[in-house]
């Protein structure tokens, strides 16, 4: 159900960015009203976002750790999974980013008959997960190009790369492919893995099917439906400048990839996506676990008067002595 939901909510946006080019001629509110508010609810979003989670109090050093902690010499420590310094911690954090180190060394539960508990790898997901992510990046930094004139060398560079198969005119960008199958297979991994579609909401299906549905728009852009790619880099180059204007002559498509693109950036400060910026400020991945050598206080701490044994053992002496308990003092 959520996931039908999900898809109706995208198939709504696409028929209103529709509509909204061949009906009631919006171009300009589409092309740059939107991108403009989509951006800046993106950047406020986020900024807020932040600044809400580093204002959280953590009271305690609370890493997940799974490796031998640092302890006696001749014990070895495991300094990735376990880190007790800084530079542990950014190794940790880079293997965490970059490769999904957690996700490669989880493993899945699945109660079989007999019953018989049975554990299972689940590199596919870390494999499909990895492919999302950098295909995703090398998606973004390639469209970057649009909002510059010339292009940096490096993107020139990534572009090569990308497009290294040579496979029809114009080039295969292999990114753009490895991106909708990744986000395919995450969706389906959702519908037919039972535990997994038991705890899916719509908010899990909604941007998985928004960004299927930017990946075909743009692949149906570039592949089979012509666009007019000067007019778009002037009209991306002019929102780049503060100076838009809307060229004639943009394909309706152009426009519906454009609306479904500020609808995920707008909508990212507010789910699950922001997990890309809170994996650096989780007290769990970015803490060294040294609280058996350094002792870890709460800056939040206010001050609370204390009742010590002696105190206590004063003011209740007499009771104690009536009733046969031991005292330090007589």
């Amino acid at each position: 159900m959520g996931s039908l939901f999900s898809l109706f909510v995208v198939i709504v946006l696409i028929l209103m960015a529709v509509a909204g080019i061949k009906v009631a001629n919006m171009q300009f509110f589409f092309g740059v009203v939107l991108p403009y508010a989509a951006v800046i609810i993106f950047i406020l979003g986020v900024i807020g976002k932040a600044l809400k989670w580093g204002r959280s109090p953590v009271p305690f050093k609370i890493p997940t750790t799974c490796g031998q902690q640092k302890s006696l010499p001749w014990i070895r420590q495991n300094k990735l999974d376990n880190p007790s310094s800084a530079l542990g911690v950014i190794g940790r954090m880079l293997l965490e980013v970059l490769l999904f180190r957690s996700l490669f060394g989880n493993t899945t539960v699945e109660l079989k008959e007999g019953p018989k508990l049975a554990h299972g790898s689940t590199k596919w997901l870390w494999l499909g997960g990895l492919a999302f992510h950098w295909s995703f990046l090398v998606v973004l930094l390639r469209h970057t190009r649009l909002f510059m004139d010339p292009p940096p060398a490096f993107l020139q560079k990534i572009e090569v790369m990308d497009g290294f198969l040579q496979i029809g005119l114009p080039g295969l960008f292999i990114s753009g492919v490895v991106l909708l199958a990744a986000a395919t297979y995450l969706f389906l991994r959702r519908v037919f893995i039972p535990q997994v579609r038991y705890i899916s909401l719509p908010a899990d299906y909604f941007p998985l099917f928004l960004i299927i549905a930017i990946a075909v728009s743009g692949i149906l852009m570039r592949y089979f439906i012509k666009v007019d790619v000067v007019s778009i880099k002037g009209l991306t180059l002019g929102l780049f400048s503060l100076n838009a204007s809307v060229p004639e002559g943009i394909g309706v498509l152009f426009y519906v990839h454009l609306f479904l693109v500020s609808i995920l950036l707008a909508y990212i400060p507010f789910s699950k996506l922001m997990h890309f910026g809170g994996v650096f400020l989780s007290p769990t991945r970015n803490l060294a676990n040294d609280s058996r050598v350094k002792r870890h206080i709460n800056p939040w701490n206010y001050p609370v008067k204390l009742h010590t044994y002696e105190e206590y053992e004063d003011e209740f002496r007499d009771k104690m002595k009536e009733a046969g308990l031991p005292l330090d003092k007589e």
